[in-house]
């Protein structure tokens, strides 16, 4: 019985993260010539992001950055996957270690719950 109840607990855990995965709202970035295709990705305030990477160079890159704690290389012809967390309003930078130019921004702006009307 105690097995039983332990495997059930997990099973609701397992199906409980797979729900908060597939409503995490996706937004894209891709790399063309050594370049983001955007240089702002405008995202909402509190919320956890899915942003998928499309490297559509042959070279690699790798999205980096300071402000989000996140680094990751992304191959050629290839795309990855990095989740964002929660953001404050605010701007945060972003830029490819392999080719300190291409460089962009996560820009979320303020909701008016966050300004206090």
């Amino acid at each position: 019985m105690l097995l039983r109840l332990a495997t059930l607990s997990f099973l609701m855990l397992i199906c409980t993260s797979i729900a908060a995965h597939a409503e995490t709202p996706t937004v894209e970035l891709r790399i063309q010539n050594q370049q983001f295709t955007v240089q702002e990705l405008s995202l909402p305030a509190n919320t956890k992001i899915k942003l998928l990477v499309h490297n559509e160079d042959s070279l690699p890159a790798e999205f980096e950055s300071y402000d989000l704690s996140r680094e990751v290389v992304v191959p050629g012809h290839s795309s990855v996957t990095v989740y964002i967390d929660p953001l404050s309003p605010g701007r945060y930078k972003f830029f490819n270690d392999f080719n300190h130019a291409a460089q962009g921004w996560v820009v979320v702006a303020a909701t008016k719950s966050n300004q206090g009307h």
